[in-house]
């Protein structure tokens, strides 16, 4: 008896601190990404997710580590949300959606959050990491291989289309830039279309 009722309650403990991590998470999420890192305090990230500030330092280590934990989790989102067929047509729209589709308030934190520097080596790594992919799916689309005689024109092309997604991401959360801020799904991939489709067209 005594085994089984310490089983029945290991797994509340267990769903308790795997839901107080995603808590945490999102919190930290949202304000790193509006806020920055420097500007951000874990006392913000606790009374956000409505837990005890000690909670941080024992599920993530330090602010560094919640901070380390975020981007590792936008990597692994926009990984999983990334179409192994992407095409050179289809870019435009999807991007197009997630900054105005109905999920576009986190993706914009996503890209956001991929902005902010916390000056922690480790931190930088997976950031720049998870920014080289993506700007290699772009390159790979637009028919870029290592060793072409265009490939780096072609890489220059992509990672100028991918800062392109996030600076509209960033004005559009930052400021009353108008039209842009307000524009719908529709209004932007065309613009977008037009763009990317210059700066990737083989």
């Amino acid at each position: 008896m005594t085994t089984n009722t310490a089983e029945a309650g290991a797994g509340p403990r267990r769903r308790d601190a795997a839901g107080t991590r995603r808590l945490l998470l999102d919190a930290a999420r949202r304000r790193f990404a509006a806020a920055g890192y420097t500007a951000t305090t874990v006392r913000d990230i606790a009374t956000d997710a409505g837990v005890n500030v000690a909670l941080i330092n024992r599920y993530f280590t330090s602010k560094e580590g919640l901070f380390e934990a975020c981007l590792a989790g936008v990597g692994d989102e926009l990984g999983r949300e990334a179409r192994e067929d992407v095409t050179l047509e289809r870019i435009p729209h999807d991007i197009a959606a997630r900054l105005a589709g109905p999920d576009a308030a986190q993706y914009r934190n996503q890209l956001l959050l991929l902005l902010r520097s916390s000056g922690d080596e480790r931190a930088e790594r997976i950031r720049a990491d998870i920014l080289h992919t993506f700007a290699d799916r772009l390159a790979t689309a637009a028919g870029w291989r290592p060793g072409d005689t265009d490939a780096e024109g072609r890489m220059l092309r992509a990672q100028i289309t991918l800062a392109s997604a996030i600076g509209i991401a960033l004005l559009r959360s930052s400021t009353a830039l108008e039209p842009l801020s307000s524009a719908s799904q529709e209004e932007l991939a065309g613009p977008l279309r037009d763009m990317f489709t210059a700066l990737l067209r083989p």
